[in-house]
């Protein structure tokens, strides 16, 4: 804490750093973190800034795309619906409350067409769609091509995701079925394949974090909604930023599912 004099910004009583140390709980992530001596304030802010953006805006993009995916196939949205009933072998009558509280790890295990419903959400609609990276010393990329030092090398999961010599000539159709196996079970490809996180040492650390948040989140929806585009004929356009969002809004009707 006394490291916060060094920068009176940090000290603005609006200030998130300032707030979390005067809240300071032992048990939390940013408490350790401000446990350690050389812990610098505006690093320590950076991280909490980090874990909202990667943690947030990324999940809740997906989210918005996927509903989006389940209106335009109601197909796929129905066969979602189905399998989460049966893994949650949750019966008539059962209110949201009481199915949200008894969701448990290994029913959400058993939700393979789910995952494979997100994962083509994210191969088609990436939460980060264009990702760059600044090198820190002169190299060689695998294919021979050479960078210098504070040269910026950029991959585009969005355009990567629709290739076709990468995912077959079907790379432009939604179609999870291309994620399971013979039985039905989920199959991950290469993350150097599909680089929705990231791939190799640097691979997004919240990768298995947002798969059970996102499943989580559409069993609660899925199991008791039905949602349809409230007008069908209107397209809808994404907007590139840090996040791939969709441009305006997402305008929906919700039907309660019967059981």
């Amino acid at each position: 804490m006394q490291k916060s004099q060094d920068d009176p910004s940090l000290m603005n009583p609006c200030s998130l750093l300032y707030v979390c140390q005067i809240q300071w709980k032992k048990e939390d992530m940013l408490s350790r973190f401000m446990q350690l001596t050389d812990a610098n304030p505006k690093y320590l802010r950076d991280i909490i800034l980090n874990f909202i953006i990667a943690g947030k805006d990324t999940t809740a993009t997906t989210l918005s795309w996927f509903v989006y995916m389940l209106c335009e196939h109601p197909r796929v949205q129905e066969k979602v619906a189905k399998e989460i009933k049966d893994a949650t072998g949750s019966k008539e009558g059962v209110n949201i409350a009481e199915f949200a509280a008894s969701l448990s790890e290994e029913a959400l295990d058993k939700m393979h067409y789910l995952h494979a419903a997100l994962s083509e959400t994210l191969r088609l609609y990436p939460a980060v769609p264009v990702d760059a990276k600044e090198c820190l010393s002169d190299d060689t990329l695998p294919d021979g091509f050479s960078v210098k030092k504070g040269n910026m090398v950029a991959y585009q999961p969005y355009a990567m995701g629709r290739m076709r010599f990468i995912w077959g000539d079907d790379a432009e159709a939604f179609k999870p079925e291309r994620w399971l196996d013979e039985n039905g079970c989920y199959k991950p490809e290469s993350s150097f394949k599909f680089i929705a996180f990231q791939a190799g040492p640097r691979i997004c650390l919240g990768k298995e974090f947002a798969y059970r948040q996102m499943k989580i989140f559409s069993s609660v929806l899925l199991r008791f909604f039905i949602f349809k585009l409230s007008d069908e004929k209107k397209k809808v356009n994404y907007r590139t930023m840090l996040n791939l969002r969709i441009d305006g809004e997402l305008n929906v009707r919700v039907f309660h599912r019967l059981d």
